[in-house]
């Protein structure tokens, strides 16, 4: 019998190794989709979550994303109502919830978030993308959040929402703000389905897609809806994970949306804030064999080390979750099979999704969220299960990846019905650790123990002229003759938002050259003989 390319033997063991620590970490979350049995289309969708710093410690914290009861949903007079949950860290893998303390205490309904700066005063603030009207929070700088949503001018309107991101397209050092939509839908409109006699969720192309929007920053704490002149409103589509990049490396930042059961979006700018969406011409908008996939998250990094970025979606049950290879001139090839990056895919609803350097041995590994959006999926398909086990993918280094989810601790051996994931270091110790937010349960957390023998080094940016995070600079470690590449990004996966200080393993190289950050809006900076195995900080020059 012969195999298919993309089919590997899982090793016997792994040099990845993720332990589950959510129950001694103090986190009490547990998500609700408010569903009622009336099976509403947001209800699967729900929801993404963030990895940031928001007091400015030094230690990155948490923000889990919640719905809340939809029409029909069981509650009790005594009951509270769902809400978000914001983890302190405080250090040791103990989190403490703040949430009230902290300001953030309504009960909307959300799905996706973003966070950013877009003050420039020095502290993160965070933008949520909900099911009705958004929110933004500005950050008060003394551990508290207050609503800006009114006075900034940002609540879009009555909407599915799904992924967002602050970028700057304009290079203007103010970051604007591009919010995806999911489909048109409202509790009026909904539909059900009977699959083998069964109740079922109905797909998206039952509702209409819809636009996206685009705000522009005016820079004194306002922005403006340019969705139209900026050309974001042309196309509608049924938009689910985002990150913003610069795809084709012309130095500013494009936009690309994962959309579901339809071709992706690829939106090129032109550098004044102009967007045309070319996802054909890119081959992002659809697999190999031309077929539009129902993609849910979109990530991007250098996975084969050649200084350009590809980009890794995931899909629904039945299609594989794609790697696009960046071919250069803003062209990209499927590379899938024949690198094994769909491996253990093809069966499982993939939600969240991390392009990372587990073990630091300077190859970007793939780790996946899964669980299906169907309850009750077992009832017509006894192949597949509402909860999941997630994936991951060792890159060998050689053009192949292998699935070691088996062999990677028992952070792996868990089964959920995932979304959202986010990858940041959140111990401090250099290595990138694991948060999934699970539907109608708690969390994972998943505590990075692979052995430590690999080198590395982290970037973190300080705008001046530029953005105060630096989100959108393109980051060059050149160690020897090997060049490794990233890009800080506001909003990514699915629906979600992390890694806001990019990570770079450097295997057994114990020196780097130089460090070259390119600003957006031109300018670059270079940092000589950096020390390695720490994280470093850059500030953009003012000449």
């Amino acid at each position: 019998m012969v195999l298919a390319p993309f089919l590997h033997a899982a090793e016997p063991t792994s040099p990845i190794q993720l332990t589950e620590m959510t129950s001694q970490s103090g986190i009490r979350f547990v998500h609700t989709d408010g569903s009622s049995g009336r099976r509403y289309i947001v209800e699967t969708v729900s929801a993404g979550l963030a990895t940031f710093d928001y007091d400015g410690d030094g230690k990155i914290d948490i923000l889990f994303l919640n719905g809340s009861a939809l029409p029909g949903s069981p509650t009790s007079p005594a009951s509270a109502p769902a809400r978000n949950a914001l983890y302190r860290n405080e250090g040791g893998w103990k989190f403490n919830d703040v949430t009230e303390a902290a300001g953030l205490k309504d009960s909307d309904y959300h799905l996706g978030v973003c966070i950013g700066d877009y003050d420039n005063d020095g502290d993160a603030d965070i933008y949520f993308n909900n099911f009705g009207p958004n929110r933004l929070y500005r950050n008060q700088g003394n551990g508290t959040f207050v609503d800006a949503t009114k006075e900034a001018g940002v609540a879009v309107g009555n909407h599915v929402g799904a992924g967002a991101c602050f970028l700057d397209i304009d290079g203007d050092g103010d970051l604007d703000l591009f919010v995806a939509n999911y489909v048109d839908f409202t509790v009026e409109k909904n539909q059900t389905r009977l699959v083998n006699g069964h109740p079922a969720y109905v797909g998206p192309m039952i509702y209409s897609p819809t636009p996206s929007v685009l705000f522009r920053n005016n820079g004194n704490g306002t922005f403006t809806d340019i969705s139209r002149e900026s050309g974001i409103a042309s196309r509608p589509g049924t938009g689910m994970g985002v990150v913003c990049a610069d795809y084709d490396g012309d130095g500013d930042t494009d936009i690309i949306v994962g959309n579901d059961a339809m071709a992706n979006f690829v939106w090129r700018n032109d550098g004044k804030g102009h967007f045309e969406e070319i996802g054909m011409l890119t081959g992002l908008a659809y697999d190999a064999n031309g077929i539009g996939q129902g993609t849910m998250g979109v990530e991007c990094a250098d996975m084969n080390n050649d200084g350009r970025l590809d980009f890794y979606m995931t899909a629904y049950q039945k299609q594989w979750a794609i790697l696009y290879q960046n071919a250069g001139g803003g062209f990209f090839d499927d590379v899938t099979h024949r690198t094994g990056a769909g491996t253990s895919t093809f069966n499982q609803v993939e939600w969240g999704v991390g392009l990372v350097d587990f073990d630091n041995d300077s190859h970007r590994d793939i780790y996946i969220a899964c669980g299906h959006l169907h309850d009750n999926i077992q009832l017509w398909d006894d192949t597949a299960r509402y909860e999941a086990a997630n994936i991951l993918l060792r890159n060998t280094g050689v053009g192949k990846f292998v699935d070691v989810s088996a062999q990677s601790g028992s952070g792996m051996a868990m089964s959920k019905s995932s979304r959202g994931a986010a990858f940041d270091d959140l111990d401090n110790d250099g290595d990138i650790d694991v948060v999934v937010l699970n539907s109608r349960s708690q969390p994972t957390l998943l505590r990075n123990d692979s052995p430590r023998k690999n080198h590395w080094i982290g970037v973190r940016l300080r705008g001046t002229k530029s953005n105060r995070d630096g989100i959108g600079a393109n980051v060059r470690v050149i160690s020897g003759s090997q060049t490794f590449v990233d890009e800080v990004h506001s909003g990514r996966g699915y629906q979600s938002h992390y890694g806001m200080h990019p990570h770079f393993g450097l295997g057994n190289r114990t020196r780097v050259d130089r460090i070259e950050v390119r600003w957006v809006g031109g300018g670059t900076n270079v940092m000589l003989n950096p020390p390695v195995d720490r994280l470093v900080e850059i500030t953009e020059s003012t000449r």
